[in-house]
């Protein structure tokens, strides 16, 4: 068979020869570190046997699929550990995430776990990992595991099986321990050195509510220690960044259970910020040609059937509500009511493209174990608009809408990859409209990717039910990943809709429909914002830009001026008028995060200067009141340093 390798080479191997042969005959220090092997795209056990042409990928902790079977193998480990530990513990689920794992199990009766109970777990896992135990894939019939799993008494294996009577059942066995699972893992325990358990959470069964609480515990796991050592400096270093907290300190929003779970109020200075971010994405819209509409917080229930978003998205939104013997829906998405603005009249090819915007605030029921400050709330603002345009002009559309989301996280220096989110190629079941639509607009998007020179991966499963997109993946100040904005192409709900327009040839034809949302989420992504500059926003974005601190009652006068003088400018000004002594005065607008601080006295007035003191960094000298301005006209632009 001929293999080929990520360079282009094409190497000839025997039939049947396995992934860590072909490791080996690369270099041996590929073959000590790797994890497994990407096969034309899907993940294999270095084991397995190949036995045709293919393309072919060493995995190793450094690439993300090898991290996803290194923490799925760590979970095994975990659970092992846990069945040395707590004889008659069942497992639910146990797949990787983004950082790290977690497993969801149901403890013997009479034993809980907390967090104090991680580090004995660790220790065993540790001594586990010691006899490098072989990670053994056994293929099953179907009805001989569910006998295995009903002889142990584990509902929860046996109810995953109920679902799997169609498929290829395998299980894995390491040392002591047998699980359910589809793979892949690493070739032994022993490439697992230093595993890190985090935390305990309770999870229902399957997420529903009306299941069973089982206990899950998160961790994580590297083959090195300087890994992990830096993962926990990053830990510690994200906890300082946390937006609830720092938005406390710094009044920006709050939640109370009085107005209810998951539901933010912005407090003054919060507000500050986010009106500046809709003023800034705003002034973009105009000059690229968008209008603003306003919809409605609730519709009728029928208009989200019409689009699908009911039932399809039903557990996520709130019960209808009844009134007069018609149902109406807390508006879950804008899309349907744009569609509504754009069918109200006739359109020609020549209204278009028609680009309609809107802060538009929605609503998603989120269970109360799910809410987490801005990141996971249950009403939030998107900064959605819909572009309504004909094929011919799809291309050009797809690249502003790109350009103008690229833009966002430039100004906010965050580095970007981009996933072309298409459909899951096993599973058509989940998406509405026409192959063939589907067909067309995922060609639109990758043939835009290229033109762009996007940096780009596939991500299979992750479109949305009516059409693919580009989803932007962003990187913060402490490395973490965000996926953040959205653009997507949509042939099917013109088709829903009935959305027609007048063509060139004066026959009726369909637009085509680009969603796109930069920020996406107002809430979630200020949340982000606040962590990635540890509340230390820029001077342009900052609640209160600037604190003038005048000495004494003698300099009171000079700094009043000045403030009204820095207000008139519009920037946003605080002068510290109380009988504190000047250091407690410059000490509470450091802890403010005021970018810059004005401290007044005699010299300085006399100077018509003030000594300028900048957040992080202290006194920076004398400056005159006229150079001042100018600085501050020079940083108060979105991006400026």
């Amino acid at each position: 068979m001929i293999i080929t390798l990520p360079n282009g080479d094409q190497r000839e191997y025997a039939d049947g020869t396995a992934g860590a042969e072909i490791a080996a005959s690369i270099s041996e220090g590929l073959a000590r570190v790797a994890v497994g092997i990407l096969v034309d795209g899907k993940a294999y056990d270095l084991s397995s046997p190949l036995t045709h042409n293919a393309s072919v990928r060493i995995l190793t902790f450094d690439d993300e699929e090898g991290k996803e079977i290194f923490w799925h193998s760590t979970a095994h480990l975990m659970a092992e550990a846990l069945e040395s530990l707590y004889p008659g513990v069942k497992f639910g689920i146990g797949p990787p995430i983004e950082q790290g794992f977690y497993y969801d199990v149901d403890l013997p009766d009479g034993v809980t776990l907390s967090i104090d109970a991680l580090p004995a777990i660790e220790e065993k896992m540790r001594e586990l990992a010691k006899a490098n135990s072989t990670y053994q894939r056994i293929p099953m019939e179907w009805k001989a595991a569910v006998e295995y799993f009903t002889a142990k008494g584990d509902e929860y294996k046996l109810e995953l099986l109920e679902g799997l009577k169609d498929s290829e059942i395998t299980f894995y066995t390491q040392g002591q321990f047998t699980d359910l699972c589809r793979g892949t893992h690493v070739p032994s325990t022993g490439m697992i050195k230093f595993p890190k358990l985090l935390s305990v959470a309770g999870a229902y069964w399957r997420g529903d509510v009306s299941r069973k609480m089982l206990t899950r515990i998160y961790g994580i796991s590297f083959p090195k220690k300087a890994q992990l050592d830096e993962y926990i400096r990053l830990r510690e270093e994200a906890e300082k960044r946390d937006h609830r907290k720092i938005g406390r300190d710094l009044e920006l929003f709050m939640i109370t259970p009085t107005i209810g779970g998951g539901l933010p109020v912005w407090l003054p200075k919060g507000a500050v910020v986010r009106r500046r971010l809709e003023e800034f994405i705003k002034e973009e819209l105009l000059r690229r040609g968008y209008v603003e509409v306003i919809t409605p917080h609730i519709g009728n229930l029928n208009l989200y059937r019409t689009s699908g978003h009911y039932p399809y998205y039903a557990d996520s939104q709130f019960n209808p509500i009844t009134v007069e013997d018609e149902e109406y829906l807390l508006k879950p998405m804008n899309c349907p009511h744009h569609h509504q603005i754009y069918s109200s009249k006739p359109r020609s090819y020549r209204d278009l493209p028609l680009r309609l915007a809107e802060f538009g605030t929605v609503y998603r029921y989120e269970q109360s174990g799910e809410l987490n400050g801005l990141s996971r709330v249950r009403g939030f603002t998107q900064d959605d608009a819909h572009i309504y345009c004909t094929q011919e002009q799809l291309h050009a559309e797809l690249t502003n809408a790109i350009e103008l989301t690229q833009l966002v996280f430039k100004t906010f220096g965050m580095e970007v990859k981009t996933r072309l989110s298409v459909r899951d190629p096993h599973d058509t079941t989940k998406y509405a409209g026409d192959p063939a639509m589907w067909d067309q607009a995922e060609r639109d998007i990758k043939e835009v990717a290229d033109a762009m020179g996007l940096d780009y991966f596939i991500g299979e499963g992750e479109a949305a039910f009516y059409g693919p997109k580009f989803d932007f993946i962003v990187r913060d100040a402490i490395g973490r990943k965000w996926q953040l904005g959205t653009v997507q192409v949509d042939y099917v709900m013109p088709e829903r809709f009935g959305l027609e327009y007048n063509g060139a040839d004066n026959a009726k034809h369909r637009p085509v429909i680009i969603h796109r949302a930069p920020f996406g989420s107002m809430e979630r992504f200020i949340s982000i914002l606040i962590e990635h500059y540890a509340g230390n926003f820029p001077f342009w974005l900052a609640p209160v830009q600037v604190s003038i601190l005048p000495i004494a009652d003698a300099h009171h006068s000079f700094a009043s001026d000045l403030a009204a003088e820095l207000t008139s400018m519009g920037l946003r000004v605080h002068a510290d008028f109380r009988n504190e002594k000047i250091s407690r005065k410059i000490a509470e607008s450091e802890q403010q995060k005021v970018p810059f601080s004005l401290v007044i006295g005699a010299k300085e007035i006399e100077q018509d200067s003030v000594a300028l003191r900048k957040h992080g960094e202290g006194d920076k000298g004398l400056i005159t009141v006229s150079n001042l301005k100018d600085l501050f006209v020079t940083l108060n632009v979105p991006g400026a340093e």
